[in-house]
């Protein structure tokens, strides 16, 4: 089984696959780790300044809690249109997530020291300051640490999703193999970010020992004057070290997003069939031109991907000409479309409000389908959608969070067809055929070119009346980088109508079912065509 998702061969050894999971184990800790910092130098003053202040504390107390209680993804939706995709936004959700445990405990620290040493501090002549500093403080660190040591574990967690916006870490992995049906794959990310979670809690449990007085250390009336002194020194060492370890980990990210700047940067959503023609895409422009590529492959849902092409925090990424009309433009769908009036409505429409160009499609029409299994089928003879509508009150269905909100999904089928199921469920990616095959649901949605439906064999019911548009997937760039880089067009050209929908759906079936890497079966798709050469990417 190849991990790796954007090689640079086609075939890889365990060492490149090791190389490769480190490197995202190193970003998810740099990530993390400026995450807490950050969360620490605004979570503690900020404790601080309102431990003393119910009517302030409250508020801000109550803002921390409701922040607590969203979705992460629902924040990073927030957050996506206000600050685009890629680690800011990412360290930004996690943050705002860590503050709570830290905000709470310095509150309660600080709170819970008795009035009788307050009184005594303040009897010595002690100033308001030196009291927050000498006494205060010191006092309530071991219950400020515990907060700290609490939302540094839920960080190496929350940080997996960052994968879903392009900011990397082990959530790659883990995104990646969800939507691939490949339980190897996730437990390669799974397994270090557990492992990550303890050492965190144990490094931050060394830090608490060292930053704790040595006075309120449980053997400290058996230490003589020397050993403490040992300590206190021992202490100073180990903030310098962690303080120069949270500093470095910052100034590498940074770093890393001011040097080796791409001329541009290829998304995709995060289906498993986007992921490979960003591949495709990538791998036309490194091998015909000499644009220099990032790739910033599964980000997510529509909006995401699009939202990060609007902004500007990617440069191309492939759509379908049907999500474009519905999804993104906001069209009312309308039976009867034929492919080529579909894409001339977005193309005009999209170069006319976002200044975004379609550079042709490419072949394949990935529409929506509804599926059952061949059991469920024979039980109530159906063949067509509308065979549905006298047993959908019988029936469960199973769709995507996306599909059941949609105009060209769920609620424009129960309109059209007047269909009405038992209960709908809502599950992600490769999930869906879990659950049709698992008995959970009996009817789903799915994709024609989904490479599941031939690994599970299912029955695909015909759209009698033609509710769903077509669904030609077309390159998406935006404006400004075709008129700046010409040749990265005439470079895509030579998948135009080259893929058809049996193809695909093969090139996705090589990936679900054998257990391919994406971006080996994109390439190997280039070079069995001849649209490109082994040579043209050996440096």
């Amino acid at each position: 089984m190849v991990l790796k998702e954007v090689p640079e061969h086609d075939c890889f050894s365990h060492l490149e696959q090791h190389q490769y999971i480190f490197e995202l184990l190193l970003g998810h800790i740099q990530l993390t780790l400026l995450s807490v910092s950050i969360a620490v130098c605004l979570g503690i003053p900020l404790g601080v300044y309102i431990s003393g202040r119910d009517k302030i504390m409250k508020p801000v107390m109550g803002f921390a809690n409701l922040v607590q209680a969203l979705p992460s993804l629902a924040l990073l939706g927030f957050l996506v249109p206000y600050m685009g995709i890629g680690s800011i936004t990412a360290v930004s959700m996690v943050v705002l997530y860590s503050l709570l445990p830290i905000l709470k405990n310095t509150c309660t620290g600080l709170r819970n020291i008795s009035s009788e040493t307050l009184e005594a501090a303040k009897g010595i002549g002690m100033t308001d300051m030196q009291i927050l500093f000498k006494v205060r403080l010191p006092l309530s660190l071991p219950v400020i640490m515990a907060g700290i040591r609490i939302s540094s574990v839920n960080a190496v967690g929350l940080m997996t999703i960052a994968a879903y916006i392009g900011a990397g870490g082990l959530g790659t992995l883990v995104l990646s193999g969800i939507q691939t049906d490949n339980s190897a794959m996730i437990l390669a990310g799974a397994i270090p970010a557990c492992c990550l979670a303890l050492l965190m809690d144990f490094v931050m449990s060394k830090i608490e020992t060292a930053v704790t007085p040595v006075s309120l250390q449980p053997a400290s009336k058996k230490m003589s004057t020397k050993t403490i002194e040992q300590i206190k020194s021992q202490r100073k060492k180990t903030l310098a070290v962690a303080a120069c370890i949270i500093l470095i980990s910052g100034g590498f990210l940074l770093g890393r997003e001011l040097v080796n700047r791409p001329d541009i940067r290829i998304g995709s959503k995060d289906a498993t069939e986007s992921v490979i023609i960003g591949n495709m895409l990538a791998d036309l422009i490194e091998a015909k031109t000499d644009i220099k590529v990032e790739r910033r492959l599964a980000l997510g849902g529509t909006m995401i991907a699009f939202e990060a092409l609007r902004s500007g925090e990617i440069d191309l990424y492939p759509e379908y000409t049907g999500t474009g009309y519905s999804t993104i433009l906001k069209n009312k769908l309308r039976p009867g479309f034929t492919p080529e009036e579909m894409y001339n409505m977005v193309e005009k429409q999209m170069r006319r409000d976002h200044n975004i160009e379609l550079l042709g499609s490419l072949g394949f029409n990935n529409t929506y389908v509804l599926a059952v299994t061949k059991e469920t089928a024979e039980k109530y003879h159906l063949k067509t959608v509308t065979d549905l509508t006298r047993v959908s009150h019988n029936l469960r269905f199973g769709c995507s969070p996306e599909f059941a909100a949609r105009e060209d999904g769920l609620p424009g089928i129960e309109k059209t067809y007047g269909i009405k199921f038992k209960s709908v469920n809502n599950f992600s990616g490769t999930l869906m055929y879990t659950a049709i095959t698992s008995d959970n649901v009996d009817v789903i949605t799915a994709f024609s070119t989904d490479g599941l439906l031939q690994k599970y064999d299912l029955v695909l019911l015909e759209d009698d009346k033609n509710f769903f548009p077509p669904y030609y997937m077309c390159p998406f760039i935006n404006g400004e980088t075709a008129e700046e880089y010409p040749e990265l067009i005439e470079a895509l050209k030579v998948l135009d109508n080259a893929i058809n929908d049996s193809t695909m759906q093969s090139l996705n079936y090589e990936v679900v079912e054998k257990g391919r890497d994406r971006a080996e079966v994109a390439r190997s798709f280039l070079l069995d065509k001849g649209l490109v050469k082994t040579s043209d990417f050996e440096e």
